[in-house]
Parts: structure tokens; C-alpha cells; sequence
């Protein structure tokens, strides 16, 4: 079977946030017929959508796995809920975990649970950042390659949690 590669958005923002993406980043190496390959550095960024929550933790773990991707996509949804994630009260309030399916090896799907690749990949610096740690010069299918997403971003309101200034470079 063929390994398809992978990219999955974690992010934190209740119950000591960094402790939960790095617990949701050694369980995602857990995952059947997966392997986890590469892993950004931790961020922080300001909450998107409603504002008045606390500052969000955020990664980017790169994958490979052999599994389907609606396989993989309940997988996913499985380890949430392992890892105590329940649904918000509100459409992006705050959670103690959250893992996006982001990327899955170039498939373009738009279907009612899931839509590849994640419609915030292109305009969300949380995951473009992170994303741009782990896979550069990877193509969003319709919208061009990271580090060119990257640069169109605003800049605002994110930062490295090991305190390295950020490349802002194209």
C-alpha cells in the first residue's frame, strides 16, 4: 500500500494549551498504519472568529500514513475525543483541543464532513506559519505553494512560543 502524506493543524487554547498540542502531537504518532515525520515549532496566536477567549497554542505535524483518507479522517476525529475535546459552545470558541485535517496528499474533496484541502489553510497565519516550518515549498492544490501563502498573511497577532524571531521573508 502507498503511503500518502499528510498535514494536520493542532491547536489549544484551554487546560495549559502547549501541554495539549504536545500530548495531541505524540498521539497523532500513535495513529494506525501512520508515521509522524516532521513537527513545527509551537506557536501562539491571537483567537480568530471570537476574540474574547483566551491566546491559542498552535502546530503543524507532517505525516505519512497508508490509511484511506476517510479512514484517516475519522482516525482523527477519534483521537480528539480521546484527548478530551468536546464540542465548543460556540463556532470557534475556545477548546482544549482541536486537530485539522489540513492537506491529504494533494486531494481536492468538498463533501459535507470534510473538505480538502481545509478551506482556512490559505488565509489563517496560525496554520500557514507552522505549515511553512514543516513544508515550504508544499502546494495547497488551487492556491499556490506555503511560502507564497505565507507572505500574503497578515503578521499580526502570532508569535514563536521558543521566543526566535519569525522569518517573515517570502
Amino acid at each position: 500500500m502507498l503511503w500518502e502524506s499528510v498535514y494536520v493543524g493542532i491547536g489549544s487554547n484551554l487546560d495549559e494549551p502547549e501541554q495539549q498540542v504536545r500530548r495531541a502531537l505524540a498521539a497523532l504518532a500513535t495513529l494506525e498504519s501512520t508515521r509522524l515525520v516532521a513537527s513545527s515549532p509551537l506557536y501562539g496566536s491571537r483567537p480568530w472568529g471570537v476574540t474574547e477567549q483566551p491566546d491559542f497554542v498552535n502546530a503543524v505535524a507532517g505525516l505519512l500514513t497508508q490509511q484511506p483518507v476517510d479512514s484517516f479522517f475519522q482516525a482523527l476525529r477519534a483521537l480528539e475525543r480521546q484527548l478530551g475535546r468536546t464540542a465548543p459552545a460556540v463556532r470557534w470558541g475556545p477548546r482544549r483541543i482541536d486537530l485539522d485535517l489540513l492537506l491529504f496528499d494533494g486531494l481536492q474533496l468538498d463533501g459535507p464532513q470534510l473538505r480538502l484541502p481545509h478551506p482556512g489553510v490559505v488565509e489563517r497565519n496560525f496554520v500557514l506559519y507552522p505549515l511553512y516550518e514543516v513544508a515550504p515549498d508544499l502546494v495547497v492544490p488551487g492556491s499556490g505553494r506555503v511560502r507564497e501563502l505565507r507572505s500574503r498573511v497578515d503578521r499580526a497577532g502570532i508569535w514563536r512560543l521558543d521566543g526566535r524571531a519569525i522569518d517573515h521573508g517570502a
